[in-house]
């Protein structure tokens, strides 16, 4: 390595982002400077103009995020919204929604766990360590009376930052009631068939209740030729599970209920794309 100077022109440097800018800038800039430095430069120059967010990486991200829900009538959904900072430093973030069609009779609300703000309420502030993941934030829509289809957006950006928002799209589908068979009941637990049954891509949902919490309940999914598909515990703490449809086929498949390891009960559910 040689300690030559590297040769270097004089460069009339208009970026483009400045042409574009409200205020473009009156004078032109000269600068006697190679390549590497002049990059350096105009990225500074980048986020003095237009702000951190909107030139370098989101500090916020959704996780686990789902764009479709199914419910039925008088039902309250739970749309869980699991917000992380990516970024690596502390920041205060506002979280609201910023659009909905909701009926009369329905109503929403943000919750951190069992706590809820009232419904109306569509905007609040929590702050999140470096690689924090905030728990519990769901949004309850109280479906109320009547069949249709919703729209929700989301919006999450570091305080003071609006330009740096991230959007989440929600869709849901109220329906009419399902029914729901009984299908096995003994001491240690009820539980309903699935339903929607035939499943689509948005899945299907058994309701239970365990009424020994020494007992272990699991859900197995298998195909026709008895390999597992899917397996799900149902927890004690909970009364409804999810069926995840989206890595299955459409066909023929049985779901077991098994307690303690042990068989008790095997129905037939039939995926349909």
């Amino acid at each position: 390595m040689t300690n030559e100077l590297t040769p270097v022109k004089i460069v009339r440097v208009t970026p483009y982002f400045l042409r574009k800018a409200r205020t473009p800038l009156v004078f032109p800039l000269y600068f006697e400077l190679n390549g590497c430095v002049l990059m350096r430069l105009c990225r500074l120059i980048c986020v003095l103009v237009l702000g951190w967010s909107s030139c370098f990486a989101q500090s916020i991200e959704f996780v686990d995020r789902q764009d479709a829900y199914s419910a039925v009538i008088s039902e309250n959904l739970i749309i869980p919204l699991r917000i992380k900072n990516t970024s690596d430093k502390a920041q205060v973030y506002i979280i609201r929604k910023v659009y909905s069609d909701m009926g009369s009779s329905q109503k929403g609300y943000f919750c951190i766990g069992k706590d809820c703000l009232e419904h109306g309420m569509d905007e609040f502030s929590k702050r999140l360590e470096p690689g924090e993941t905030l728990e519990g934030l769901a949004y309850t829509l109280e479906t109320g009376m009547m069949t249709g289809q919703n729209s929700f957006k989301f919006e999450v950006f570091p305080r003071g930052n609006p330009s740096g928002a991230i959007e989440h799209n929600v869709s849901v589908s109220v329906e009419e009631k399902r029914t729901k068979a009984l299908v096995f009941q003994s001491k240690d637990i009820t539980i309903h068939d699935v339903y929607p049954n035939p499943v689509s891509d948005q899945g299907a949902f058994i309701d239970y209740t365990i009424h020994n919490e020494a007992v272990k309940a699991k859900v197995v999914i298998h195909n026709i030729l008895g390999r597992t598909m899917n397996e799900t515990d149902l927890p004690t703490s909970e009364t409804r599970i999810k069926i995840q449809s989206e890595e299955l086929a459409t066909g023929i498949y049985f779901y077991t209920l098994y307690l303690d390891n042990d068989g008790v009960l095997t129905r037939k559910l039939i995926v349909r794309k």
